[in-house]
């Protein structure tokens, strides 16, 4: 089978195309024929040796897989031959095939295709557990989304509506990606790329500033979103799309009792009470049509440098896909 590796970290380039022995099953794995490869920004931090734990060579990318199974171990009881299945894993992704264990595996609902059932895992996920599990958003609270057309981002501003926040405020770079994020629900757009974002914020909240900030650019971004927060507010970290990590003062947070608050969704994945019972949500707000997950551009998997350079250009809207 082909996969997509890389032996060095660097830029795209590193990526390369080569063959690889198809797996077989362990006794709770299923092989899924891999359908749709989605596209993140932990792939590019990865391949660039900066994620959040060690990245060891060579390394084959991917966490999330949607396909077909063709192949089940002899203890998998739920799934069989034929089915339709969409997987959060934790490497390997980027391939023909793949080995999933089927504690992981969530059957792709009918009517829903193979593309947007990758978009939902990850993004979907932690989009939800931000705004829930570390964010803890109330009904009527006004939160503060950065990168609002982006993978996350979009999910989020729709999720924020669905769990009744009061004001959503998008930001984005670009005015094509502002209006995308009003179509999600988003009631309030500012552009983060322009001088004065932060007055526009704090006068959209009266002065009083955000409830709770979901932030994923790093470095003055970061610190410029602080300054956005009301008393009690949260602002809760989950990336560094700049490459730029942030340095502040945690005493300035003492004034008005706010927080600061990690995400990284493997946690989470260590819980499954956790991540079932979210993921069977997130499914059912899809099949009532409530989430809406866009696909930004699709690409072949031998293209996932370009999809790697389109991802971190910061020029998409929405969910990168990688087809095999």
């Amino acid at each position: 089978m082909k996969v997509i590796k890389f032996e060095e970290y660097g830029g795209p380039d590193v990526l390369q195309l080569v063959e690889a022995e198809k797996p077989d099953p362990a006794a709770t794995e299923v092989i899924i024929e891999v359908k749709a490869i989605g596209v993140n920004y932990a792939d590019t931090a990865r391949r660039e040796g900066k994620y959040v734990v060690p990245t060891e060579l060579p390394y084959i990318p991917g966490s999330e897989v949607a396909g077909v199974i063709v192949e089940a171990g002899e203890n998998v009881e739920n799934f069989k031959a034929g089915d339709r299945v969409v997987a959060l894993i934790g490497s390997a992704g980027y391939a023909e095939y793949a080995a999933v264990d089927q504690s992981v595996l969530t059957e792709v609902p009918e009517g829903v295709g193979f593309d947007q059932a990758v978009a939902l895992p990850l993004q979907g996920l932690s989009a939800y557990h931000i705004l829930k599990t570390m964010g803890r958003l109330e009904k009527g609270e006004t939160v503060l989304i950065h990168a609002a057309a982006g993978g996350v981002g979009a999910i989020a501003v729709q999720l924020a509506k669905i769990f009744g926040a009061g004001k959503i405020i998008a930001t984005a770079s670009t005015e094509e990606k502002l209006f995308h994020a009003q179509k999600m629900g988003a009631t309030h757009l500012v552009n983060y790329s322009e001088d004065g974002w932060v007055e526009k914020v704090k006068s959209i909240t009266d002065g009083k500033g955000v409830d709770l900030a979901l932030e994923m650019v790093g470095g003055e971004v970061f610190n410029q979103t602080v300054k956005c927060l009301a008393p009690f507010g949260r602002l809760v970290i989950f990336g560094a799309a700049s490459g730029q990590q942030a340095t502040f003062n945690p005493g300035q947070l003492m004034r008005k009792n706010q927080s600061v608050i990690g995400f990284f969704l493997p946690q989470i994945m260590r819980y499954p009470e956790l991540f079932q019972r979210s993921f069977s949500e997130l499914l059912g707000y899809m099949k009532s049509g409530e989430l809406i997950l866009t696909i930004g551009a699709t690409y072949p998997l031998a293209e996932a440098a370009k999809a790697h350079q389109s991802l971190q250009g910061r020029k998409t809207i929405g969910k990168l896909v990688l087809k095999p």
